[in-house]
């Protein structure tokens, strides 16, 4: 085997995306033959390397099959894969799994709708690094009756904090005139934190509720809230023809 980089190796075994990898790299929880290392740029060869994470040894041996599962996240549940506040993950949801999965990007806790979890690290870095443009489709409900100039301004690309959006796809799939509710679906590829609730409210509107309907080709509308099933093949290779 060749050598490759520390975060990449740690990818492969699970552990988490290569840039979650390179975090615990420069917080100093990784040894490699024994040693402390936080230098990103280390190479190491799985024959003659010896990896420590977190105190636990990564084998050979334990190196799991590659698992790819497609959630319907449930309002309420947050993304990650480690909770400090005691509150319910995605992971709770997933049972019977003896891999150790991640979830592939993140939903906040009051968004509901699809969600990818995988052991395979660099499916996660492709998947969620900006340059590969993978579009996440979602349908919001907003307070109010959405104008034709909000709609201008999320395709064309609207300021938010400090920094502008990417033109996005926008179109209206309902609007009732007497609860003075809009529903409407919008694309993405960035996936900055919020960003559609803070889209949404940059134009005026605040999102009464928010489900992510697809990424990239993958839909959830054959599963029911909170369930989950494997992606098969041919949706792992179509998905992988957009990477």
């Amino acid at each position: 085997m060749e050598e490759i980089r520390l975060q990449k190796y740690m990818a492969e075994y699970g552990i988490a995306s290569r840039r979650k990898c390179e975090e615990y790299i420069s917080e100093g929880l990784v040894k490699v033959n024994g040693k402390i290392v936080t230098e990103l740029g280390i190479k190491v060869n799985s024959k003659k390397d010896i990896v420590e994470y977190n105190g636990k040894k990564l084998e050979n041996s334990k190196k799991s099959k590659k698992v790819y599962i497609l959630l319907n996240k449930p309002i309420g549940y947050v993304t990650t894969a480690k909770e400090q506040f005691n509150r319910q993950t995605v992971l709770d949801l997933i049972k019977g799994i003896n891999e150790r999965i991640v979830p592939v990007g993140r939903l906040d806790m009051y968004t509901s709708g699809a969600l990818i979890l995988t052991n395979d690290g660099d499916f996660v870095y492709k998947v969620t690094h900006p340059k590969y443009e993978i579009e996440k489709t979602y349908v919001a409900t907003l307070s109010g009756i959405i104008q034709n100039e909000a709609i201008q301004k999320l395709t064309n690309g609207i300021e938010i904090e400090d920094y502008i959006t990417k033109p996005a796809k926008v179109k209206i799939l309902k609007i009732d005139y007497e609860k003075r509710i809009s529903q409407i679906e919008i694309t993405i590829h960035e996936g900055k934190n919020r960003e559609v609730r803070k889209m949404c409210e940059a134009v005026g509107y605040k999102v009464m509720a928010l489900h992510r309907s697809k990424i990239g080709n993958i839909d959830v509308k054959d599963l029911k809230i909170g369930e989950w099933r494997y992606l098969n093949i041919k949706e792992i290779e179509k998905f992988s023809l957009h990477l």
